[in-house]
């Protein structure tokens, strides 16, 4: 049980969406640097074969670049053929291509609603369906395939910004991964319980689903909000201190690798107590 067996990833297949940038390409490299392959998406392919170059610097493990714009439907669908034409499965997902949008209440457009909660919450159920059947054949009975959805404590708790669609949209991708839990449990000839469940036509291999409710870190969502309030927002903070590349990084390699493949419908808060910070 040493730390180098428990928490490995070697060899793994993973694939971040949204891995050019902020959280995604931390969460990338430490995939990278662990000796997994990874498949990074991002609208922008000269970002992402950037970021590629820069993570393959790292040996160990390979990054492999993958255009995809979440917000067509199409581009889902494109994203799945190309990767299943490298590779016929897939150890790990990591959903994390999100956007947001501020503006003051009175001001707030319908098109926001549109435009986030396409990306941050319906195209991870999409991803993610159209992954099963890669990540069906990665799960072994001690080492189910693992997908990881990339929250918010801003879905866990009432932001101080005006971003409607976005915090609602991240307590959506929280209740969709638990949802999605048992959807992901023991295969039938696995199964020793009866589960409520039973009803489905189809048959999982065995699966885990988990999310985490990140708080902030230094990425270009963030950019312009640190820039005003990174001493105000620290101060909040109990640990006083915003995320590390390795805050990020260390929660998902701890899911990735035996030590957290008993975990499965957990939202995990990686936010320095953020969300518990008590306000007098």
């Amino acid at each position: 049980m040493d730390s180098s067996s428990l928490f490995n990833v070697k060899g793994k297949i993973v694939l971040v969406t949204g891995g050019a940038k902020g959280i995604g390409r931390m969460i990338s490299e430490g995939y990278v640097a662990n000796g997994a392959t990874v498949y990074i998406t991002a609208r922008d392919l000269a970002a992402c074969e950037k970021a590629c170059a820069e993570l393959n610097a790292l040996g160990k493990g390979k990054a492999h670049a993958i255009r995809a714009d979440f917000y067509k439907e199409e581009d889902c669908k494109k994203l799945f053929e190309e990767f299943s034409k490298r590779e016929d499965k897939l150890h790990v997902l990591v959903n994390n291509a999100g956007s947001n949008w501020g503006a003051p209440y009175d001001e707030y457009p319908s098109a926001a609603w549109t435009r986030v909660l396409t990306l941050n919450l319906h195209r991870v159920f999409d991803v993610t369906q159209l992954f099963t059947p890669l990540l069906e054949k990665a799960a072994k009975p001690m080492d189910p395939a693992r997908i990881i959805n990339i929250g918010s404590i801003d879905g866990l708790r009432v932001p101080s910004l005006e971003t409607f669609a976005y915090s609602s949209s991240k307590a959506g991708v929280h209740h969709l991964s638990r949802v999605l839990g048992p959807s992901f449990g023991p295969a039938e000839h696995h199964v020793s319980i009866p589960s409520p469940r039973a009803y489905s036509t189809r048959t999982l291999s065995k699966s885990s689903s988990n999310t985490l409710a990140c708080g902030p870190f230094e990425s270009k969502m963030m950019a312009a909000t640190l820039k005003k309030f990174k001493d105000s927002i620290e101060a909040g903070i109990p640990l006083h201190r915003i995320g590390t590349p390795e805050d990020v990084a260390g929660a998902c390699l701890f899911l990735s690798s035996r030590a957290g493949s008993y975990v499965n419908g957990a939202t995990i808060t990686v936010d320095g107590g953020s969300a518990i910070a008590a306000k007098l």
